[in-house]
């Protein structure tokens, strides 16, 4: 008789363990499965978990993941990888992308078994991003189009849906720009140098060459010449360099004319092409003209038309890179003294939104079921009455997405003292808490460098002070705690917000955009975003040679822009400031001690399944 404590799923984790170290040729592969984002490293491999339900979902992703890992594993190799990867962000995600769509195409076409198990993996990918609600390419991510590309000419399968739309969104461009070069995609796909140099020349052509750096392959030709000059130089056994000065020293002076009409000719012919080379490229018709590379990327998605003086000085820092470690220790210290008196408030707070979280995470049980696991408790009506029949009942999955939460804390100087002390200890305990029911965690600040106006400011006086340029002071973003990182390693961090000077001005709607972008790169199927501030925008330099609304304008439009996507749930909280003016889902307390319950309601809201409770929750203006 079978243990009841056997989990139904092993068996089917042992057997697809031992296909993927199969497929990835590879039988010394650590595969294990866990609730963490799938991933690889040099001698592991990590796999969605299967619950003991198995459900066709679960099986069919456990497939897809390990059977793309798997190809990868066998198709891949990291030396040339690493050895054409291109310099710039953008280049290296449209790289890495069509590399794994390479190998991916590569295992459907010699093993046809995975394309459908790979399909699937995509499929979930594209439905936990919302691909298939995107209508503006601008949305869809350029790289992962470009991926999906490279598999659908590869293997020639239709996409899944979700992927289907971002590729429509992205192909007629693509496909413009590097038509040419795309005809040449089956013939490097066994070869990976002869993809990866593919793959640069797509970058090329779709514009972003100069993040591409040095050509490795133009390096092993310089190396290879220079080798060769040396032994050119080189003097032989019989004195060759002294003859050879000989020669040159007795030329006569017939040769010598001779040699400078000739070169006097050669640039001629040079001077000569390159006019007719200017001419043809003078009298090409409109529509055989070069495609132009595409312009450059706005300074903001939510608003094409916002504009800052410059970028140079602008910072995106770690916590830890702010401060020596020992200040950061006496600064923390600081900061615990300050709050023993709210430790205990914020604690219960905090327990009582761990219970609601944990109680959502438990499985339930559906009752009165034809079949299923005998339910007794209800065995005692059927001895009263033997006419009744038997109910049974049925263990039900539960609905909690992996989820990661992003609290953005307003770093401005009117946040100094106690609003600023409060905000930090609420972070640390609600990091720790949700940390504790499986929910990752990011702690942002945001503030400037320096007051009315930094080295921007000062480049925008030299230049003449032109008209209208926009943000004139130098952003300071500061990452107080990543998502992937435990809260012990982030702890003395949060003592920053307690050092004199760091608190500024505040640029919202650049900070709002940016953590943003953060989450969509997250693997999480749930993201939620947490703004705390006391104020509207405010920057004295730029405010005072642009519009008076062009900061507060700037950041209704990035609101906008995260709740129409719908791919971030956005909240926020105003301290003695109505925000609810800026945000849709908000509330505004007027005392900095309501904080700490605002924070916790606000979240155990989100996570409620009762549509009425958030209902209540976002319509309210005050927190009580």
């Amino acid at each position: 008789m079978a243990n009841r404590d056997d989990n139904p799923a092993e068996p089917f984790k042992k057997a697809l363990a031992e296909a993927t170290r199969v497929l990835a040729d590879d039988a010394e592969l650590n595969v294990t499965y866990s609730v963490d984002p799938p991933g690889m490293s040099n001698d592991a491999l990590r796999l969605p978990q299967v619950s003991r339900r198995m459900t066709a979902d679960e099986v069919l992703l456990a497939r897809g993941t390990a059977d793309a890992f798997a190809m990868r594993r066998k198709y891949h190799d990291e030396g040339t990888f690493n050895r054409y990867s291109p310099q710039g962000q953008m280049a290296r995600d449209l790289y890495d992308a069509m590399e794994t769509a390479r190998c991916e195409a590569m295992g459907a076409r010699d093993m046809p078994g995975t394309a459908k198990n790979i399909d699937a993996k995509i499929g979930n990918e594209a439905m936990r991003k919302g691909y298939a609600q995107i209508t503006e390419a601008s949305e869809a991510p350029l790289s992962v189009a470009a991926g999906y590309l490279v598999r659908n000419l590869a293997t020639g399968r239709d996409l899944p849906e979700g992927a289907d739309n971002v590729l429509k969104l992205w192909r007629e461009f693509i496909e413009g720009q590097a038509s040419g070069t795309l005809d040449g995609l089956q013939d490097t796909l066994d070869d990976q140098a002869a993809f990866a140099r593919f793959t640069r020349q797509v970058i090329d052509d779709l514009g972003y060459g100069d993040q591409l750096g040095d050509d490795p392959d133009a390096e092993d030709d310089e190396t290879d010449d220079s080798a060769s000059d040396e032994e050119d130089d080189s003097p032989d056994q019989t004195g060759g360099d002294d003859q050879d000065e000989e020669d040159d020293t007795e030329a006569s002076p017939e040769q010598s004319q001779e040699q400078q009409q000739d070169e006097s000719q050669a640039q001629v012919s040079m001077d000569d092409l390159a006019d007719m080379e200017s001419a043809e490229d003078a009298e090409m018709p409109e529509g055989d003209s070069p495609m132009e590379p595409p312009p450059p990327q706005p300074i903001s998605d939510a608003d094409p038309n916002y504009e800052v003086y410059s970028q140079e000085f602008d910072e995106e820092i770690r916590a830890e890179d702010l401060a020596e470690p020992q200040e950061l220790e006496r600064l923390r210290a600081y900061l615990d003294q300050q709050l023993d008196p709210l430790k205990g408030a914020v604690s219960r707070l905090a327990n009582k939104l761990q219970r609601r979280l944990q109680a959502q995470q438990n499985r339930s049980w559906e009752f009165d079921r034809e079949e299923g696991i005998l339910d007794a408790g209800r065995l005692a009506r059927v001895v009263a009455n033997p006419t009744t029949p038997l109910s049974f009942k049925v263990e039900k999955d539960t609905e909690f997405r992996d989820t990661v939460v992003t609290l953005l804390l307003d770093n401005s100087g009117s946040m100094r003292g106690r609003p600023i002390s409060i905000a930090a200890i609420c972070a640390d305990v609600l990091a720790r808490t949700l940390e504790r029911c499986s929910v990752k965690v990011e702690i942002l600040g945001f503030t400037t460098r320096a007051w009315k106006g930094g080295q921007a400011r000062e480049q925008w006086l030299h230049a003449g002070r032109p008209q209208m340029p926009g943000r004139l002071n130098d952003l300071r973003h500061i990452i107080y705690k990543t998502a992937d990182a435990p809260w012990r390693r982030a702890r003395e961090n949060l003592g920053l917000m307690m050092k004199e000077g760091l608190l500024k001005e505040n640029i919202d709607g650049e900070a709002l955009e940016w953590a943003h972008r953060r989450m969509l790169g997250r693997p999480e199927a749930r993201k939620i975003l947490m703004v705390i501030s006391d104020g509207a925008p405010v920057d004295d330099s730029t405010l005072s040679v642009n519009p008076a609304n062009y900061l507060e304008k700037h950041l209704r439009d990035v609101i906008a822009m995260v709740e129409r996507r719908k791919m971030v749930e956005l909240i926020a909280i105003g301290i003695g400031h109505d925000v609810t003016r800026y945000y849709n889902h908000a509330v505004t307390i007027t005392d900095v001690e309501q904080l700490a319950g605002a924070m916790t309601e606000q979240l155990a809201t989100l996570f409620d399944k009762d549509p009425r409770a958030k209902a209540k929750m976002f319509g309210m203006r005050r927190a009580s």
